[in-house]
C-alpha cells in the first residue's frame, strides 16, 4: 500500500507474520510485533532461539541485546543449540549478556543507561519448586514479575512497549500480571494469542532440572503487551482495594526488596 503525499510503502505490519516497511529508502523488517528499527531487550532467553528468530527475520541483530540469567557455560551444558544460537547472534552483531537477574537489570552494568523499545519475557518462571497450583510456588512467581517490571517500568523510552508471553489457563492465570503491572505503572494495551510456529527456530524450552533442553506443553496461551501510564498504580489500587490483605503482603514485601 503506498501513502499518498509521503514515501512510505507499506509491505508489512505489527500484526502481520513478516513484513518490511520502506521510509525513505530505509527497509525496515517486521517479524509479528517486532521489527529491525526497535531495541529490543530479551530476557531470560533460555537457548536464545526466540532472539535467534528475529535475527533471522531482520538480516541482522544489531538492535537486539539478549540475556539469561545462567552463565555462558551453564548455557553450553543444558542446551544442544544453544551454542549454535549464540554463534548466529555474535555474528549478527547482537549484545549478549549473562547472569543478568530479571528483577535487577536496571543496575547492570550494561544496561542501566539505556533505554528500549520492546522488553520481552517469554514464559517467566521462578523454578520447579512443587506444583504449579501450589500457593506458595504462585507467589514466588508473582515476586519474580513484580520485580521484572518494576525495572522493566524504568528502561522503557517514549511509547515504549513491555511483552509478556503467558500461558492463560489456571493455574498461570493467577499470577494476576496485570495487577502486578499496573501496581508498576504499566497498563495492559493488548493481549495476542501467542503461537510459536509464528517465530521459526524457537523453542519454548523447561529451562530447569533434569529436562531442562525438553520442550513444555504451551496450552492456551498470550502475549501480553503493557506501557508505561503514571495512572495505572492509582487505577490498581482503586480497582482491587487497599484492604486486600494478602496481595498488600505481597506488594509491601516486594517493594522493600525492589525499592
Amino acid at each position: 500500500m503506498v501513502v499518498e503525499g509521503s514515501e512510505r510503502t507499506r509491505l508489512g505490519s505489527e500484526n502481520d507474520d513478516e513484513g518490511e516497511e520502506e521510509i525513505e529508502g530505509w527497509r525496515k523488517k517486521w517479524l509479528r510485533h517486532y521489527a529491525s528499527h526497535h531495541q529490543i531487550l530479551l530476557v531470560g532467553e533460555g537457548d536464545f532461539s526466540f532472539s535467534s528468530s528475529l535475527a533471522s527475520a531482520f538480516g541482522s541483530a544489531s538492535n537486539v541485546t539478549a540475556t539469561s540469567l545462567d552463565h555462558y557455560d551453564a548455557l553450553i551444558r543444558k542446551y544442544k543449540k544453544a551454542k549454535s544460537n549464540l554463534g548466529k547472534l555474535n555474528k549478527r552483531g547482537a549484545s549478549l549478556l549473562y547472569r543478568v537477574d530479571a528483577t535487577r537489570m536496571k543496575y547492570n552494568a550494561d544496561l542501566r543507561v539505556r533505554k528500549f523499545d520492546r522488553i520481552i519475557f517469554n514464559f517467566p518462571h521462578a523454578g520447579f519448586h512443587g506444583k504449579e497450583d501450589n500457593v506458595q510456588l504462585i507467589n514466588m512467581h508473582r515476586k519474580l514479575m513484580y520485580g521484572f517490571f518494576w525495572n522493566a517500568s524504568q528502561m522503557l523510552r517514549a511509547d515504549g512497549e513491555v511483552h509478556v508471553s503467558h500461558k492463560t489457563e489456571a493455574p498461570y492465570c493467577h499470577w494476576n500480571l496485570e495487577e502486578l503491572a499496573s501496581r508498576n505503572s504499566l497498563k495492559l494495551i493488548d493481549q495476542t494469542a501467542f503461537e510459536s510456529k509464528n517465530y521459526p527456530g524457537y523453542h519454548h524450552k523447561r529451562g530447569d532440572g533434569s529436562r531442562c533442553d525438553e520442550l513444555f506443553p504451551l496450552g492456551p496461551c498470550s502475549t501480553f503487551k503493557f506501557r508505561f501510564y503514571p495512572g495505572a498504580k492509582e487505577k490498581a489500587r482503586e480497582v482491587l482495594g487497599e484492604s486486600m490483605t494478602h496481595n498488600n503482603a505481597i506488594h509491601a514485601e516486594c517493594r522493600q526488596i525492589y525499592e
